[in-house]
C-alpha cells in the first residue's frame, strides 16, 4: 500500500488517540482579526499507519510527543521546514528493520571493489534515466548520453557522471537565461532544491526500513553529511523530480516560485510512476525495492541493484 503524505502550512495541532493521528486546525476562511483563540476549530484524523511522510512548514506547529513516537515507530519520515519554508531537519526511527546490526555489518564490510561497481551502475542508471526525460521533454541528441552511460567504469574515474549532467541541465533548461543547476542559483532551482529534499526524505526512510545506515555512503562520504548513502542511492531517481519541475515550469512560467499551490504539485513525488524491471510502482513502493535489493548486494545474494527505468 503506498503510504500518505501529508504538508501542514497552517497552524496546527496534532496529537495521537487510538492509534490515530489527530489534526485540529483553525477553519478555512474564518476570521483572523478575532484572534487565534476565539477562532472556530476543525478536526480530522488519519490512521498513523497509512502514514509515509509529514512535512511540518509552518511555525506554530504544535504535535505531541505521542503523536511524534507513534509516526516513528511506524517508519514515518517527518520533515521540518525553515523561515524560508525549505526542508532543513528529517527525523527517522533509530531502529526499523529487526536484523538492523547484521545489515549494519554487512555494509560496513562491503569492500571497496563492491562499493565501486555500485557506484559505477548508479551513475549509469542517472544518466540513462537522464536521457530519458531529455528525449521525453525535448529535441535534444541524446547518443552522448547513452554512449557516456555505457562509458562509465567501476567507481566513475572518468566523472562522466559530470560531463552528462553539464550536458543535460544545459539542455533541458536552455531556454532559462543564464540557467546553472546550483543550490543557491536562479529560478528554478529552489523548485529542485524542494523536490530533492522530498525525495531524499523517501529514500532515507526506505534505507532504514531495510535495515541500512543512511550515513554510510556507497560513494559520498563527506563527513558532515549524515545522509550520504541516501544522496547516493537517491541519484537515479532525480530525473522524475527534474521532469515534474520542467513540465511545472513549462506550464506556470520560469519565475514560479514556492506558493502553496506548486508545492502542492511537488509533494506528488512519492506516488510518481516508476518502472523497475517491467513492473510499475509508485516511487515510494520503488525505492523500497531498490534499497532491499541494495542490501542484497551488501549481503552477497546479488549483484546488480534494482533502479528504475524512467
Amino acid at each position: 500500500m503506498i503510504k500518505k503524505t501529508l504538508f501542514f502550512s497552517s497552524p496546527s495541532y496534532l496529537s495521537l488517540k487510538d492509534g490515530q493521528l489527530v489534526i485540529r486546525q483553525h477553519e478555512i476562511g474564518a476570521d483572523e482579526s478575532a484572534g487565534s483563540s476565539s477562532l472556530p476549530m476543525t478536526e480530522t484524523t488519519r490512521p498513523i499507519e497509512d502514514l509515509g511522510v509529514v512535512v511540518l512548514e509552518h511555525k506554530q506547529i504544535t504535535i505531541t510527543s505521542g503523536a511524534l513516537n507513534a509516526m516513528l515507530e511506524n517508519n514515518c519520515a517527518v520533515i521540518t521546514c525553515d523561515n524560508h519554508s525549505m526542508p532543513t531537519g528529517l527525523l527517522l526511527p533509530l531502529a526499523g528493520n529487526t536484523i538492523q546490526s547484521e545489515r549494519f555489518q554487512d555494509q560496513i564490510n562491503a569492500s571497496l571493489p563492491l562499493r565501486k561497481q555500485l557506484w559505477q551502475q548508479t551513475i549509469q542508471s542517472k544518466i540513462r534515466n537522464q536521457a530519458a526525460v531529455l528525449r521525453n521533454n525535448t529535441s535534444a541528441e541524446t547518443r552522448c548520453m547513452s554512449e557516456w552511460a555505457s562509458g562509465v567504469r567501476s567507481g566513475d574515474p572518468d566523472n562522466l557522471e559530470g560531463r552528462a549532467a553539464h550536458y543535460y541541465w544545459h539542455c533541458l533548461f536552455g531556454f532559462v537565461d543564464d540557467f546553472a543547476r546550483n543550490r543557491d542559483g536562479i529560478a528554478p532551482n529552489g523548485l529542485l532544491n524542494y523536490g530533492y529534499a522530498i525525495l531524499r526524505s523517501i529514500v532515507a526512510r526506505a534505507l532504514v526500513s531495510s535495515g541500512l545506515l543512511p550515513t554510510f555512503g556507497i560513494h559520498h562520504h563527506n563527513r558532515y553529511n549524515a545522509y550520504c548513502l541516501a544522496d547516493d542511492i537517491m541519484e537515479p531517481y532525480r530525473p522524475y523530480v527534474d521532469q515534474l519541475v520542467f513540465n511545472i515550469v513549462k506550464h506556470c512560467g520560469v519565475t514560479t516560485s514556492l506558493t502553496k499551490e506548486v508545492k502542492a504539485k511537488l509533494l506528488i513525488i512519492p506516488t510518481l510512476d516508476v518502472e523497475i524491471d517491467g513492473r510499475r510502482s509508485p516511487l515510494m513502493v520503488g525505492v523500497t525495492q531498490t534499497t532491499a535489493s541494495l542490501y542484497k548486494c551488501f549481503s552477497g545474494e546479488l549483484r546488480k541493484i534494482a533502479y528504475p527505468e524512467l
